[in-house]
């Protein structure tokens, strides 16, 4: 079957969702067992080496990739500022309210795309977001009307807040940084930075840790977010905003916290109240309008 470049995004980005949502319930039982910096600087080395050795097999690894490495630089720190703040939010906050801090990702972003690439957002894309920041926001206050007027926000989704608005820049500036690489390469660059930052920031916290005695849901979680949570979501996402505006790439957010509630499940951890689950069906509710919005012409291109 034959994709065009938009369907092809789109797909990439359903397994953005889903790969992307286990790290939330994995993460919320790892992060109060290991520094979030010691934690993300093994991941970024093994998915970093996972795909540059994609890129070597492809071929798609030239020196002309090298080009203005500062790109890299500026990619590599955002991503590293998100998965720390990531797991320091984690060591407190639970998996479905942090997942919904996820998905106000797209609004930051459809501001972010507008800003460096001048990217406009049409009205029913207005209302998607508006809607999916209504639930996310209902979810992260837990269903509670005067803890939302009190502007009642833990401390963990405070912090994760900051790391999303990184990642929301990150999406656009993919976009405006790429010079023609493919995403695999450029993948592997924006890695190859990211490490080389967190080894700086994270090497007291690297040498500090007792890696022979950590537990075995330590190095579980490590795996898959490096693997599938970095590894795999890193070349979707690159794919993806190569073909993709920034605010329709991040609306994939809103999927995550479905995809949480059914990790919860698997892995035998309490759901929220059903007055919280209302807030995630928002949330499919805005995915939804923006699939809507895309038009038939543009999709057959």
């Amino acid at each position: 079957m034959n994709l065009s470049p938009a369907q092809a995004g789109h797909l990439a980005m359903l397994a953005f969702s889903a790969l992307v949502a286990g790290s939330f319930s994995l993460g919320a039982l790892a992060a109060p067992l290991i520094d979030p910096a010691a934690l993300t600087v093994p991941r970024f080395a093994l998915a970093g080496a996972l795909v540059g050795a994609a890129a070597v097999a492809q071929g798609k690894l030239r020196r002309e990739s090298l080009v203005a490495p500062w790109r890299y630089l500026v990619l590599g720190g955002l991503l590293a500022i998100y998965f720390v703040l990531m797991f320091e939010g984690l060591k407190t906050a639970a998996a479905v309210p942090t997942a919904a801090v996820f998905t106000l990702t797209p609004v930051m972003a459809a501001g972010f795309g507008w800003l460096t690439l001048r990217q406009h957002t049409t009205g029913r894309m207005a209302l998607a977001l508006a809607v999916g920041a209504v639930g996310a926001g209902w979810v992260i206050f837990r269903g509670d009307l005067s803890a939302a007027l009190r502007l009642e926000i833990g401390h963990g989704e405070w912090l994760y807040f900051w790391g999303c608005a990184a990642h929301a820049l990150y999406t656009p500036l993919v976009r405006r940084l790429n010079r023609g690489e493919p995403a695999v390469t450029f993948s592997f660059g924006v890695m190859v930075a990211g490490f080389l930052l967190l080894a700086i920031y994270g090497a007291r916290a690297m040498l500090e840790t007792d890696w022979a005695q950590l537990p075995a849901i330590v190095w579980i979680c490590l795996i898959y977010v490096s693997v599938a949570a970095t590894a795999l979501t890193f070349v979707a996402l690159q794919f993806a905003t190569l073909r993709l505006p920034a605010a329709k790439v991040m609306a994939y957010t809103y999927l995550v916290p479905s995809w949480v509630l059914l990790w919860e499940i698997v892995l035998g951890r309490p759901l929220p109240p059903l007055t919280v689950l209302t807030g995630v069906g928002l949330t499919i509710a805005a995915l939804l309008l923006l699939l809507k919005d895309e038009h038939p012409a543009a999709m057959r291109n």
